[in-house]
Order: structure tokens, then C-alpha cells, then sequence
């Protein structure tokens, strides 16, 4: 149970940041703490793929931060958040149960880190009077969430 739990969550993290989630599986496999070797996601545990993510994630952080950013609910944006929370859903489930489970949870997730989180966002920056502070507040909660959830959940 808690494992569909992990999946729901990973979703909701890529929802936040796209690339967040998927390096968290990512290290995770690598280290052998998500068991991905012999499955059609062993990529995700091959020896550059975690760098790539981690490198992917520091980008997209930097990009947040640019004034013309597109919004997170444009339809590019929203596609590859449900695309990202997808496969970790499905990497997370994959190693006990039937990876459609998990790739449906990280849908799901994905679409409530999407919107609930633009909307926490743009509520929270309205408070603050800015929205830099905020989305550096969301960085460091998407990747402490994500290396929690593939610590303890997984």
C-alpha cells in the first residue's frame, strides 16, 4: 500500500518540477534502493542517467527563476509533467506490483502537483510580494519531498 502512496507523491513532485522526480528514481535505482535491473525502466539506474537528471534538475531550477517562463499549466509544460510523473510512478510500483498501477498514480500526482501547486504558488508569491523566494521554497520542498519518498516509501 505504501508503494502506490510513493507513486501518488513522486507524481505530485513532478507536477512541482519535472525533473526532480524522475532524479530521485534515478539515484534510487542507481544505489540499487529501487530495484529497476532487468525491467524495461532500468535505465533509470544506468550509469550516467542519474547525473543527467540531477544536471536536468539544476537547469529547469535555474529556468524557473527567468520572467518569461511559460506557465507550469501551459500544455507543453503540463505534458511533460504527466509524462515525468508517469514513468517514476511506473518505477516506483514496478519492482512489486503492476507497473500500470504506478504509472497511473504518478498521472494523477502529476496533475495535482501541477495545478494545486501553481495555485499554491502564485497565492504564496502574492503574499510574499514577490515570487523568487517562493519558487526557491518549492525547489528545496520538491527535492527534500522526492529523497524522502524514495527513502522511506520505496
Amino acid at each position: 500500500m505504501l508503494t502506490y502512496l510513493a507513486a501518488l507523491l513522486i507524481g505530485v513532485i513532478a507536477g512541482l518540477r519535472t525533473f526532480t522526480a524522475p532524479a530521485a528514481v534515478s539515484w534510487a535505482a542507481y544505489f540499487g534502493a529501487l530495484p529497476l535491473a532487468g525491467t524495461r525502466l532500468a535505465f533509470f539506474g544506468a550509469g550516467l542517467t542519474p547525473y543527467i537528471f540531477t544536471a536536468l534538475l539544476i537547469w529547469e531550477s535555474i529556468f524557473d527563476q527567468l520572467p518569461r517562463v511559460p506557465t507550469r499549466k501551459s500544455p507543453p509544460q503540463v505534458i511533460g509533467r504527466v509524462a515525468s510523473g508517469a514513468l517514476c510512478g511506473a518505477a516506483v510500483v514496478m519492482p512489486h506490483s503492476w507497473w500500470v498501477f504506478g504509472l497511473c498514480e504518478g498521472i494523477i500526482g502529476a496533475l495535482i502537483g501541477t495545478f494545486a501547486g501553481y495555485e499554491l504558488r502564485v497565492r504564496l508569491a502574492r503574499a510574499v510580494g514577490r515570487d523568487r523566494p517562493v519558487a526557491i521554497i518549492e525547489d528545496v520542498v520538491a527535492v527534500v519531498a522526492a529523497v524522502l519518498i524514495v527513502t522511506l516509501l520505496v
